[in-house]
């Protein structure tokens, strides 16, 4: 499978959608997750219109009747869900009941595994433990009916206290495309596999992989705050829009790449070929099939892989700005002057590094994670694809 970033790119802005900046509500979202970008129809080859999805609570601490599953998204440009009786239905004003919320919870069998029928469409399935979650149908600036996705990152969201995540997906014609993440936040253990032409797992968290990454940074000083408890821990882009990371974490690792490039080429090799560049007049600038150029990031730029290290869907300067990013986050730029760094045990090497996105891989059993937007560069992320799928199974992994 190739490199995302090899791909036209779309997973940042879906974040931002969904509430990149700590807001008082969660932001409507209408925008497909990473899986879907890039995407095409493979000739030959033939899809049915739903998908068999097995949800498995094995948590350990929750009983099935505690669990409650959610399946939201897009399907054609309009918002839907999914019910428990596997039909798609849009999104209605007319579903928020007195409390103000709609009630899309799909509850799981009394036990064992719960089957379900995944229609074609993009979206998350959010499990929720203990508490329902609360979804606002509300009208988004086009006046359609959209949902108010829940910010676990946001104290003031109404599913602060809801233990829940989720995964992503994307069903189409052309496949399934789905992944684990933890890019906004890590609370419940998931784990996805996928069956069809391959038969593929990822994310799954290792025996005491949770507490693990808890206790990991609960011991970085700059990464504790991030930690909720025993709830979760927030990705630290989220922690500094809301004052509990510091912004210029990262500034003495930029400085030291931006000196260091100053003397020196820098060559990010992707599809379309390989860049070189230097810091010249302040900005880290390539030469290569197509000229690529990028002002001195912020901390919350290498965070969110946004702002000067934003990446367009162009083909060049999008791969390019995906590298450095993954760089950065990994502290890997000044390892070796050629990108990407494929070679995961350089990664987090020094003290200034994404200690959160360190702990999230060091949790999993394959050491795969979506610990940052672009932590698919050279496939360390915790996603997989098949274009002949069967089945989809997402587990609820022990505590």
């Amino acid at each position: 499978m190739a490199s995302r970033h090899q791909r036209p790119l779309g997973r940042r802005k879906f974040l931002a959608a969904l509430g990149g900046a700590a807001a008082a509500a969660p932001a409507v979202t209408a925008l497909a997750p990473h899986a879907l970008a890039g995407t095409a129809p493979e000739s030959g080859a033939s899809v049915a219109q739903t998908l068999p999805l097995t949800i498995v609570n094995n948590s350990g601490a929750f009983g099935n009747a505690s669990v409650h599953v959610y399946i939201v998204g897009n399907q054609d440009g309009r918002q839907v869900r999914v019910t428990p009786d596997g039909t798609l239905a849009p999104i209605a004003l007319s579903d928020n009941g007195a409390d103000g919320f709609t009630d899309y919870a799909i509850p799981l069998a009394g036990s064992g595994g719960t089957r379900l029928s995944l229609p074609r469409m993009s979206g998350r399935i959010y499990v929720a433990l203990g508490q329902k979650l609360k979804f606002r149908a509300v009208t988004d600036g086009s006046g359609n009916a959209a949902l108010q996705y829940p910010a676990g990152w946001v104290s003031s969201d109404p599913n602060y206290p809801v233990l829940h995540d989720c995964a992503e997906f994307t069903y189409n014609s052309a496949g399934m495309f789905c992944n684990t993440t933890m890019v906004d936040m890590f609370s419940v253990p998931l784990s996805i596999r996928l069956t069809g032409a391959r038969d593929q797992t990822t994310g799954t968290v290792r025996g005491g992989g949770r507490a693990a990454a808890f206790a990991a940074l609960r011991q970085v000083e700059e990464f504790s705050r991030l930690v909720v408890g025993d709830t979760r821990v927030i990705a630290p882009g989220h922690g500094l829009d809301a004052g509990l990371f510091a912004k210029d974490y990262f500034a003495p690792y930029i400085d030291e790449v931006w000196s260091a490039y100053a003397g020196r080429d820098l060559t990010v090799t992707t599809n379309a070929g390989t860049f070189t560049g230097r810091v010249r007049g302040g900005r880290l600038t390539f030469d290569g099939p197509a000229p690529v150029g990028f002002d001195k990031p912020s901390t919350r730029d290498v965070l969110f892989c946004d702002g000067a290290l934003a990446a367009p869907n162009d083909g060049t300067t999008g791969p390019v700005a995906a590298v450095l990013g993954a760089g950065f986050n990994r502290s890997a730029l000044l390892a070796t002057a050629a990108q990407p760094v494929t070679d995961a045990a350089s990664f987090y090497r020094t003290g200034i590094t994404n200690h959160y996105a360190k702990a999230m891989h060091a949790a999993t059993e394959d050491g795969r994670a979506y610990g940052f937007a672009f932590d698919d560069v050279a496939d360390f992320a915790s996603y997989i694809q098949d274009t002949a799928p069967t089945g989809i199974r997402l587990t609820l992994s022990p505590f």
